[in-house]
């Protein structure tokens, strides 16, 4: 069966400079929803419920890995003794406090967060953004320059990409999808997280994920499929397969941002959205539970 792109996914093949030979065009479906999505006809279609059977890594200290830059201007990685528990900055009580707030004192508390020294560099701490029922959860490593300055995520060059991959999925971001990076603060120079920062930061991810309660969660670059997952597997390990988290479907891509850089992934990215579009449990209905 022949794959007809609607001229959203086509213009995504555009901004990825994907070759489009021998991908007939249909001029139908250009404001599809996430329920009747047409690239139904090149995945499989998703189950009811989301697998039970899901792999999980071995559980293991957050530690980040040799492997290509995925943020402009980045530093070597951190040490393995950056992540020991003597640094993190976030005890138990914060911890399940945390845990139990709503979106209003999440967010302040995120704002007035001084768990580590981000706290005192950054302009401004970023939250997320999109929609808080959105059935889609997106993943990020750290605000850049331009997410610091306005206080807003995925607003700069690599936020433009993320856009025209959502667009092609028959996403909105306001709508369908909520954004959220593992950091709520630009590290300086745009560095890579070191690990007492996602330590600190972890713990308000976790609660944005359980607020939302989305039904599947795509983590883009390392730091976030590592902190998410507990695993130092690399990601190239981890991408092409479905994992979970706390019983959601979970699949790992490529940073926008990193695709910029190394613009010779991005078909990789295109079959990573596929996976997850497949492996949407478009009809489990959402819980409570993890609220």
């Amino acid at each position: 069966m022949a794959f007809l792109m609607n001229p959203r996914q086509r213009r995504f093949f555009e901004v990825l400079g994907l070759d489009l030979a021998g991908f007939p065009v249909s001029n139908h479906g250009a404001e599809l929803g996430p329920k009747s999505m047409s690239l139904s006809s090149a995945v499989p279609q998703p189950s009811a419920r989301p697998p039970s059977n899901l792999p999980h890594p071995a559980p293991a200290r957050i530690e980040p890995v040799a492997a290509e830059p995925e943020r402009e201007d980045v530093r070597a990685p951190a040490s393995a003794n950056e992540c020991s528990a003597d640094n993190v900055g976030v005890d138990e009580q914060s911890r399940h406090a945390i845990a139990a707030m709503d979106w209003s004192t999440l967010k302040d508390s995120i704002a007035a967060c001084r768990a580590c020294s981000l706290g005192n560099t950054r302009q401004n701490a970023v939250v997320g953004a999109g929609s808080p029922t959105g059935s889609w959860f997106f993943v990020g490593e750290a605000p850049g320059a331009e997410e610091d300055r306005r206080g807003e995520a995925f607003v700069g060059r690599g936020g433009q990409l993320l856009d025209a991959m959502l667009a092609a999925m028959s996403l909105s971001r306001t709508r369908d999808v909520y954004i959220a990076n593992v950091l709520k603060c630009r590290p300086p120079n745009n560095r890579d997280p070191q690990g007492p920062e996602v330590q600190s930061c972890l713990p308000y991810l976790e609660r944005q994920i359980a607020l939302v309660q989305p039904r599947i969660v795509v983590a883009m670059g390392r730091f976030a499929a590592q902190s998410l997952l507990q695993t130092t597997t690399p990601i190239g390990q981890l991408r092409g397969r479905v994992w979970e988290y706390r019983g959601i479907p979970l699949v790992v891509t490529y940073h926008p941002a990193y695709l910029l850089r190394n613009p010779l992934d991005k078909r990789k990215v295109w079959e990573d959205l596929k996976l997850a579009l497949s492996v949407y449990p478009k009809d489990s209905p959402r819980t409570d539970a993890m609220a």
